[in-house]
């Protein structure tokens, strides 16, 4: 069973739903990175669409489309905001002091500590500079980012999908792990998060 069925082979799609529906990609695992604007448009085509009953959606996207809001959109505090899904707060400050020198915050990078990878992060309880490791203790461990399996299962493991969003996760080697392939930092994988 195909994870889109299109009832109306000749309704006119955009080339993005289009190659999800050829390679058999569900819109839940989508190829855009999460929040950006082309993963906003194949979410709310999706809905649109499946709504008029002109495409079949199965699995879990069926799932998200007849029990939330994903792919709607609607006002809060007079801005236009994704419902039902997890937003990303972006703090205001990107620099701060750690240790009597200037670090920037929120932007993970390489680590000759304890892990693999170092991030400073603002605790919003003590308004203090903490530094979170996170990554493979030895090194020896590959990613295998280019690998959708390995991705997923991950994803899984991990329970990604609960720590992004979450209040306080930043704080947490976990929250990183799942966020780090939207920095670049690995190989193969340039989409927002396991």
């Amino acid at each position: 069973m195909k994870k889109i069925e299109l009832f109306d082979e000749f309704a006119p799609i955009s080339e993005n739903l289009k190659y999800h529906v050829d390679n058999d990609i569900s819109i839940s695992e989508s190829v855009f990175r999460p929040y950006s604007t082309s993963f906003y448009n194949l979410m709310m085509e999706a809905r649109n669409l499946w709504s008029d009953g002109k495409i079949k959606l199965n699995g879990l996207d069926e799932e998200l489309f007849s029990q939330t809001d994903l792919g709607k959109f609607a006002y809060y505090n007079g801005e236009l905001v994704p419902l039902d899904l997890p937003m990303l707060v972006i703090d205001e400050i990107n620099e701060a002091e750690y240790r009597g020198r200037k670090v920037k915050l929120n932007k993970p990078r390489r680590s000759s500590g304890p892990k693999k990878y170092k991030v400073y992060v603002m605790n919003p309880k003590t308004d203090r500079v903490k530094v979170v490791h996170f990554g493979d203790k030895k090194g020896g461990l590959t990613t295998k980012a280019s690998s959708p399996g390995a991705r997923k299962s991950f994803a899984a493991r991990h329970r990604c999908a609960e720590k992004v969003g979450k209040p306080g996760a930043k704080l947490t080697p976990g929250y990183w792990s799942c966020v780090l392939p939207r920095y670049g930092l690995l190989k193969g994988r340039t989409s927002g998060y396991w």
